[in-house]
């Protein structure tokens, strides 16, 4: 029998704690919060402020978020209370938004590595992850099968959603786009395009080389469609354009693996630089024949969020491809009784779902 290795992506919504604003049962309601504190933010960046204003969103904010002063001060206080703006203008003091988190349960943690146990990934692509100790903690504390590879870069999100990996192949490069810009406009990706060459084979070989590329595009919350749409297209182009024009990746010869939580469905045109660049072949299309089945994610309706997207060596070798969704609470009622959550997870709530997300696998014979 051929040896084999796994592939996986799974969106944990972070490992111990997450920010407040995302622990709402209606995910309306966060949406809601972000968006004014993205006005907040757009407040802050003027050059004269309205200090009614950015009082007013502040303190409807405060239980969400706080505002790290690092020099000079935004507000007035009296003792500990805070009375009023104090700076001008944005010029007039430094500092950040933070948000504020929610540590999660000790039932929540081990539902959420339940599903990474089940999986049984050889090469595992977390999105939503805090940091790299929390991702390496993570990993020597609740996972049965160590990971001796792991990798996290900080990205810009506040929310502390970083996009990671943890491998049991030797890692040969990683590359951050992080810092990407485009004519000199504003940051492309929300968080990264963690770009990673691993080897296969062995330490001390190179001939089985499998270059992931990883991602959280922007959701569909927090502003409007068109907008968010525009945004995410032009992190997908910008995939696209790594792969094929930097890299020059040759995708009927190479291993590629494009892979996390896009946060569109398969038909949408925000996605289809990727999805229709010929070469490139979802996983769970070419493996599951009912797209209704191939659901990663519920609001609402059923939807596909979450992809493995392979070049053609890597179709070739695909033997089998999944989506785990015992992790999610209610899952019998979304999939009309064909998935059954964990007791562990729907005996204790929504709040003890290891995520609102499936992880989708893939198994591949190696060589």
């Amino acid at each position: 029998m051929a040896e084999t290795y796994k592939i996986a992506t799974f969106n944990a919504e972070n490992l111990f704690s997450r920010a407040r604003v995302f622990n709402f049962d209606d995910r309306t309601k966060g949406d809601e919060i972000l968006a004014r504190v993205d006005e907040l933010g757009s407040e802050l960046e003027k050059k004269v402020y309205n200090a009614e204003k950015i009082l007013d969103l502040y303190n409807g904010l405060k239980k969400f978020i706080q505002i790290n002063e690092i020099r000079d001060k935004l507000f007035q206080r009296r003792k500990y209370k805070i009375i009023g703006v104090k700076a001008k203008g944005k010029d007039d003091w430094g500092g950040f938004i933070t948000f504020k988190t929610d540590d999660f349960t000790e039932i929540t943690r081990k539902n959420t590595a339940k599903v990474i146990n089940s999986v049984r990934a050889d090469i595992l692509s977390l999105i939503e992850v805090e940091s790299k100790p929390t991702l390496d903690e993570f990993n020597s504390q609740l996972i049965k099968k160590k990971y001796p590879y792991t990798m996290l870069i900080d990205a810009f999100d506040p929310r502390g959603i970083d996009v990671s990996l943890l491998s049991r192949f030797n890692i040969l490069d990683i590359k951050t786009h992080m810092f990407d810009k485009d004519g000199g406009r504003s940051r492309i990706f929300s968080r990264d395009c963690l770009e990673v060459k691993i080897n296969l084979a062995g330490k001390d070989a190179d001939d089985d080389i499998i270059y992931l590329f990883i991602n959280h595009f922007k959701s569909q919350g927090g502003g409007s469609k068109e907008t968010n749409d525009k945004r995410r297209l032009r992190q997908v182009q910008k995939v696209h354009d790594i792969i094929i024009e930097e890299r020059k990746l040759n995708l009927k010869k190479d291993k590629v693996v494009v892979l996390g939580d896009f946060n569109a469905p398969p038909d949408s045109s925000s996605l289809s630089p990727l999805i229709n660049l010929d070469g490139l072949q979802d996983v769970l299309a070419l493996k599951i024949a009912n797209p209704e089945d191939r659901w990663t994610y519920h609001y609402d309706e059923n939807q596909q969020l979450d992809y493995i997207l392979i070049s053609e060596p890597l179709q070739k070798a695909c033997k089998n491809a999944g989506v785990e969704l015992r992790g999610i609470f209610d899952v019998e009622k979304y999939s009309d009784g064909k998935v059954i959550a964990w007791p562990e997870v729907q005996d204790n709530g929504i709040t003890a779902s290891a995520s609102d997300h499936g992880a989708v696998w893939a198994e591949f014979e190696k060589g």
